[in-house]
């Protein structure tokens, strides 16, 4: 199950949204929901930035017990953002969302 995507630029604007099967509605408007997933993906690659052994900012992917949020940053900066059910492995979401960023244009 595939509850939403977002698509933002390296400046953090988000550039597309789209949602499905989405149970409960944010309490926030749609531009402070873009900014506080932003924020929480910087935050998270700082994290792991700074605990990883080696050098690597390679943030990819976190999951809860409710559903798993997965990140594929392109080469220019361009994030798309992808929150799935469980049932996904993180290689499916993987080749999905590199190959939506092949398909798409972001301008």
């Amino acid at each position: 199950m595939i509850y939403n995507l977002y698509i933002f630029n390296p400046m953090g604007q988000c550039l597309y949204y789209g949602e499905w099967e989405r149970s409960k509605a944010a309490a926030m408007s749609r531009d402070e929901e873009f900014k506080l997933v932003y924020g929480m993906l910087y935050s998270l690659k700082s994290f792991v930035s700074r605990i990883t052994p080696a050098i690597s900012d390679n943030f990819q992917c976190y999951e809860t017990n409710k559903y798993k949020l997965s990140m594929y940053e392109t080469p220019s900066g361009v994030k798309f953002v992808i929150n799935t059910g469980l049932d996904w492995s993180s290689q499916a979401i993987s080749e999905m969302l590199q190959s939506l960023y092949k398909e798409v244009r972001v301008y």
